[in-house]
């Protein structure tokens, strides 16, 4: 607990706190149309005492596109983080119990994957499925999964040479009760990093897909969305690039460093 009351944890916890709380609790106190409701008498303002952002080029108020954008983030994220574990999770530990031919196999379609940068992968898949909120979770998913697959599968070649596990199995345990008891469980805190630091990519590749055209759509508040619509207004209306631009890059900054701290308590070898 002491980490998370250090320079970076507290950084990087209140970050997520308040990441968290925006994106769940926001939207039930802004209308549905305080995002999407134009003025253009009052586009490509400056920040003001009404509009605390400024407003973009249809005159939308920036603030409440900023805070509704971060639901859309961190549900696509969160989504597709989830989407990863539970498909790399099985593969991790299946290969990584088992070994042998099935290590083999498995890891080599991993490595199929792996040999495309991953948000290179995820447009591809959202290319060729289409650019919508369904599809760009699963393009997200499919292209962090064989990084926590491998990840994990590490984690289980490492657990599975245990004495306690080769007693566990000298004792009869069969396969599922050795994998449920003793490698899951030992698995669990590799698995919780690496997807709070997944997180922070999936926002970065949700970011660089909706900016390509390829992710959120429009009308939806989307921080990749409002930078792409803000190119051909940064000289006389640089605030449209620069709210959601810092949106992205304070949760990055604030999920990589909670991963870090988090890392750090849940390592057993840096326990004294």
């Amino acid at each position: 607990m002491r980490a998370f009351l250090s320079g970076k944890g507290l950084i990087g916890s209140g970050i997520v706190v308040a990441m968290l709380l925006i994106a769940i609790f926001a939207p039930g106190f802004i209308p549905e149309t305080a995002a999407t409701q134009m003025d253009m008498r009052a586009r490509l303002s400056g920040p003001t005492a009404s509009h605390i952002f400024g407003t973009d080029q249809l005159g939308r108020d920036l603030f409440y596109r900023v805070v509704l954008g971060a639901r859309t983030s961190v549900m696509i994220a969160g989504s597709a983080v989830l989407m990863s574990i539970l498909v790399g999770l099985p593969l991790g530990i299946i290969s990584g119990y088992y070994g042998g031919v099935i290590d083999n196999i498995l890891m080599r379609l991993v490595d199929t994957l792996l040999s495309f940068p991953a948000l290179l992968l995820a447009l591809t898949i959202s290319a060729v499925l289409g650019p919508n909120l369904t599809n760009t979770i699963i393009a997200i998913g499919v292209a962090f999964t064989p990084y926590l697959a491998r990840i994990i599968r590490g984690e289980a070649l490492r657990v599975a040479q245990m004495p306690y596990v080769e007693a566990a199995r000298a004792a009869g345990t069969n396969d599922f009760q050795m994998i449920l008891r003793h490698i899951l469980p030992n698995t669990m805190p590799a698995i919780i990093v690496q997807g709070t630091i997944s997180l922070a990519f999936a926002i970065l590749a949700e970011a660089g897909l909706s900016f390509l055209g390829l992710g959120t759509q429009p009308p939806e508040a989307s921080w990749g969305l409002m930078i792409q619509a803000s190119r051909d207004y940064l000289d006389v209306a640089p605030w449209t690039a620069l709210v959601p631009g810092a949106a992205v890059a304070i949760t990055v900054l604030g999920l990589n460093m909670f991963g870090d701290v988090l890392r750090d308590v849940l390592d057993p070898r840096t326990q004294e």
